[in-house]
């Protein structure tokens, strides 16, 4: 699959010049393999460390719900053929554009696409708090977003102080979310959830018929 099927999106460009700055945001969804993989986070964040200081992208990248939402900011050029290697990314499916400009100056400035995790039922009240603004954008199913509606959660993410995010120091999780991320990765914890409930069903239904 590549950028191709989104040619009414990228048309927008076509007049601009490669060293243009422009800002793209994508979705897509993690695929089932991803999921148990406890290493998923820790290989893009290394990969988006390497190749993104070299090619002068920055941006941030948001997981919750099974789903991703990634902005990527650079030379239309560059962040072009980024979007073609992301699209043979084995890592994920069903990836949809749903914003792309040409920007002024950049949003987001940090080069190592810092993570931002969306899963909310394991936040502690703390966090919730702190993360109030992305109530309208949570559950987290972006796939149908409209672009002002990009926009604005961009721009809500983007005034984070201390954004809740896996690696930030200040994350706090609820009792819940402290005993599930110390027997899986947090991306794997709605999997767990159901293990768990899925043994207490079997267990219930053999007790009914001992």
């Amino acid at each position: 699959m590549t950028p191709e099927i989104h040619t009414a999106a990228f048309r927008t460009l076509d007049d601009i010049e490669d060293t243009a700055l422009v800002q793209l945001v994508y979705v897509s969804s993690m695929t089932l393999s991803s999921r148990f993989s406890t290493t998923i986070f820790e290989e893009v964040e290394s990969h988006a460390r390497n190749y993104n200081q070299q090619q002068g992208i920055t941006g941030t990248l948001c997981y919750g719900n099974g789903h991703f939402l990634q902005c990527i900011e650079g030379e239309k050029a560059r962040v072009l053929t980024l979007i073609k290697r992301i699209y043979v990314d084995t890592r994920h499916k069903n990836i949809q554009v749903l914003l792309v400009q040409v920007i002024k100056q950049r949003s987001f400035s940090d080069w190592r696409m810092r993570l931002l995790f969306l899963e909310r039922w394991l936040w502690s009240p703390a966090t919730k708090k702190q993360a109030a603004q992305l109530s309208p954008f949570l559950p987290f199913s972006p796939h149908d977003w409209r672009p002002d509606h990009t926009e604005l959660f961009l721009q809500v993410i983007k005034n984070f102080d201390t954004p809740p995010h896996i690696n930030a120091a200040g994350i706090t999780y609820n009792a819940l979310g402290n005993m599930v991320r110390h027997v899986a990765a947090p991306h794997q914890a709605f999997l767990v959830i159901q293990g768990f409930l899925s043994v207490l069903l079997v267990a219930g239904l053999a007790l009914l018929y001992v």
